[in-house]
């Protein structure tokens, strides 16, 4: 370094630098969303009355999809740090490929969940579907006992008070919030997605090298955060929902 100039090869590795607290700033400011999104969902649901619906298959391969995907982008990545630049536009494709199968999967589930009657603004006795095994309505965490198609509490022994009239003007907030935890990672992945085109243009016009791949290094990481975040959201949904 001679009068405050640099060489190229401090000049890459300030950029890569750069890049790599980007991308975790990036990172931490969507974790902390989520967290509030899904603290608000648990707050919401200890409240009262809750809607428990099974969660249909296309997001089960949705997950399939984002994680195979996770894997083609890490090869893409080692690829380029072994100087095998050559790989890289076929594995970024596919990465390409396996994400948008992934927002497909998961509009296919949001139709299904449409078809069954959960809608992002409905009622909780929209609901279609085969009672106690699709799904159920809980109250505080006890599950809500359905009699020659009424509703009872489970502490109702002799079923005296049914509940429908009051079921009929309750909202399912679980649908709605089901809908927008989705569609915001769906919205983040988006940008994923817009990435890897990018990266899949500079692949073939040859940018990568071993020594200059921050760009690409930076993308690969928001994709397996991308695909983290989404099995956490799975995990969630299946486990707390």
């Amino acid at each position: 370094m001679t009068n405050g100039s640099y060489t190229p090869e401090e000049e890459r590795q300030r950029a890569f630098r750069a890049r790599r607290t980007m991308t975790r700033l990036i990172v931490f400011a969507i974790v902390m969303f989520f967290a509030g999104l899904t603290s608000a969902y648990v707050v919401s649901m200890s409240g009262g009355y809750w809607v428990r619906f099974d969660l249909p298959r296309p997001f089960t391969w949705s997950t399939v999809a984002i994680l195979l995907s996770s894997l083609t982008a890490q090869l893409a990545l080692r690829s380029a740090r072994r100087g095998s630049p050559g790989r890289l536009p076929a594995l970024l494709l596919a990465t390409l490929v396996l994400g948008s199968a992934f927002a497909w999967f998961q509009f296919q589930g949001w139709g299904e969940l449409v078809r069954k009657g959960n809608y992002v603004v409905g009622k909780m006795l929209d609901n279609s579907g085969l009672y106690g095994e699709e799904w159920t309505i809980t109250y505080k965490g006890e599950t809500l006992v359905l009699e020659n198609g009424d509703f009872y509490r489970p502490s109702d022994g002799p079923q005296a008070k049914p509940l429908n009239a009051e079921l009929d003007e309750q909202r399912n907030t679980a649908s709605s919030y089901f809908y927008v935890l989705t569609a915001a990672h769906l919205a983040h992945l988006f940008f994923g997605l817009v990435a890897l085109v990018v990266m899949t243009i500079m692949a073939l016009l040859g940018r990568y090298s071993r020594d200059d791949h921050a760009g690409l290094w930076s993308g690969v990481v928001y994709w397996h955060f991308l695909g983290g975040l989404w099995v956490y959201l799975l995990l969630f949904l299946s486990l707390i929902h």
